[in-house]
């Protein structure tokens, strides 16, 4: 017999509230192999991540991976570990703190909460708060900027699913994208901006976005398109010239082909070809993380340094910036209109 979950303490004639969920990807508890091996089994077992038949990933992943990734990742995850927890866990809560500040006044029937797409604190429980506290309309809001089946689309995916256990399912609003939002877009010409102010303009500015495996685009995903055309409004926003910017993909995992061109080999053949004066900016990502301090701004200026190059920069993600929140501010306050 189906058991749902109620919430049995409502009292009739309570006002309404409304929910605000930020989700990001996700960290370990800590930066150990223990913590990491049940971190990386949730995130690899996600059928929107890998795209493999089921038998064969299982013994893939619980032969091989899980066995050798943990500790080599938690050695990684030590080398940028911070008070508070992972970057990407830190710079989350400061942008929900400074989020739900900018709304206390003048909306105090919003409640807000945080929820990992992997790890703690989970999606589930970040849910079941907002329903405790009487949300009966919620607004999800990935900090992807662009939509892809494998983020965008799985933390849907959680989100479902925890709605099935729940007997008053409340109404949703999910925001899917704002790769061409005007704010975000602003944004990152800002950060691009102050950074040349602080230091230089390069011979060559990389847009580096987090990569997918390339039957995914054959397949439909739209992630692709979505990240060329951020790096477009960004360069026509600034009136770069086309010569100055190009669009990579890293991060990539396994034998098969990922979106290219790939970031660390189109770094070391710059530098193998005398372009020795670089930055590298990654729109993909809401918060500095794993993958764009220590593998961008770490083994890629190693790679770019080792062979050849002189000046590398690496221009962070927007994280807590002014005006990330007050792009996070204009699109929840567009999605509560009318509710």
């Amino acid at each position: 017999m189906a058991s749902f979950i109620g919430n049995k303490d409502y009292v009739h004639g309570t006002k309404s509230k409304i929910g605000i969920l930020l989700t990001n990807l996700g960290t370990p508890d800590e930066p150990t192999a223990k913590s990491l091996k049940v971190y990386l089994k949730e995130f690899l077992s996600d059928t929107r991540v890998i795209e493999t038949p089921k038998w064969i990933w299982w013994l893939i992943l619980n032969g091989i991976i899980l066995n050798i990734r943990p500790a080599k990742s938690a050695k990684l995850y030590k080398s940028i570990w911070a008070d508070g927890g992972s970057p990407l866990m830190v710079n989350a809560r400061k942008q929900l703190q400074l989020t739900e500040k900018r709304f206390k006044d003048s909306h105090p029937h919003l409640v807000f909460d945080l929820g990992m797409r992997y790890g703690n604190p989970s999606i589930k429980s970040a849910l079941n708060n907002l329903r405790k506290q009487n949300c009966d309309k919620i607004i999800i809001f990935p900090l992807y900027p662009q939509y892809c089946a494998a983020t965008t689309g799985s933390t849907f995916d959680a989100v479902a699913k925890e709605f099935l256990n729940w007997r008053w399912v409340p109404s949703l609003r999910f925001i899917s994208n704002y790769h061409t939002n005007d704010q975000y877009i602003t944004a990152l010409c800002n950060s691009i901006k102050e950074y040349w102010e602080k230091n230089s303009k390069p011979k060559k500015l990389i847009f580096s976005y987090h990569g997918v495996p390339k039957k995914y685009l054959d397949k439909g995903d739209p992630y692709h398109c979505f990240c060329h055309r951020t790096t477009r409004l960004v360069r026509e926003k600034m009136n770069l010239d086309e010569d100055l910017c190009l669009t990579t993909f890293q991060s990539r995992f396994g034998p098969a082909e990922w979106l290219q061109p790939y970031t660390d080999k189109t770094i070391e053949k710059f530098a193998k070809d005398g372009v020795d004066d670089i930055q590298i900016i990654s729109p993909a990502f809401s918060s500095d993380c794993l993958e764009t301090i220590e593998e961008l701004n770490g083994e890629n200026r190693e790679i770019f340094m080792e062979n050849g190059g002189k000046k590398f920069g690496y221009i962070p993600c927007l994280n807590d910036r002014k005006d990330h929140i007050d792009m996070i501010e204009d699109l929840i306050e567009s999605e509560i209109y009318g509710w």
